[in-house]
């Protein structure tokens, strides 16, 4: 569920005005309230502390913000994900981080998690497009309700994930459904199936 409210401001505006509490992205300029169901809160935790858990056993220097915004290239846009990891040694090269936990740079960001709720257009379109654009390694959308266009995840629509990875500059896309083992190339040893994810908090 999300909520526009009423009033066009600049990015720096919204990263001067947000709140301690609640969760805003800024689309075009809009400011726009994520109200989340029971459902995609228990989805993005589950994974979010699947890939903390991966990422500690590996070894590898990556932060999991929960609040930190990435500034698009799309114009007056800033998105709130729903997981976000960073490569802890690449925020000193981040103009934002320490005045706005705000990230501008794709190379910051090994891999970003959108779980789908009704405005399923955001994630397979206009946040595919930015994050491709930024550079962002990898990009996953969860997809637990199949709710994406045919065009995304097939004429028998179902629950799906869908996992980015740039490869020249450009996504390719891979899909993995039911008890298949997603394959990352920022977790290549995750050993994770849809269903585990999806069936979270059942």
């Amino acid at each position: 569920m999300i909520q526009a409210i009423s009033k066009q401001v600049t990015f720096d505006e919204f990263i001067t005005w947000y709140p301690e509490d609640g969760r805003y992205e800024l689309i075009d300029g809009q400011v726009v309230e994520m109200q989340p169901t029971g459902k995609h809160e228990e989805v993005t935790e589950f994974l979010s502390r699947q890939l903390i858990l991966e990422a500690t056993r590996e070894g590898l220097p990556y932060r999991f913000p929960t609040r930190a915004l990435v500034k698009a290239p799309s114009w007056e846009t800033g998105y709130l994900p729903d997981v976000l990891i960073v490569d802890h040694n690449a925020l000193k090269s981040e103009p934002l981080w320490k005045k706005a936990a705000t990230l501008t740079q794709g190379t910051s960001i090994p891999l970003v998690v959108e779980v789908v709720s009704t405005n399923w257009e955001n994630d397979y379109a206009r946040k595919l497009e930015d994050y491709e654009t930024m550079g962002i390694q990898e990009y996953w959308i969860a997809d637990y309700l199949g709710l994406g266009g045919k065009r995304y995840i097939g004429n028998q629509k179902q629950p799906t994930l869908s996992v980015y990875q740039l490869v020249k500059g450009e996504y390719s896309c891979q899909q993995f459904r039911g008890n298949d083992r997603i394959e990352s190339r920022t977790f290549p040893q995750l050993n994770l199936t849809v269903q585990q994810i999806f069936s979270a908090g059942e």
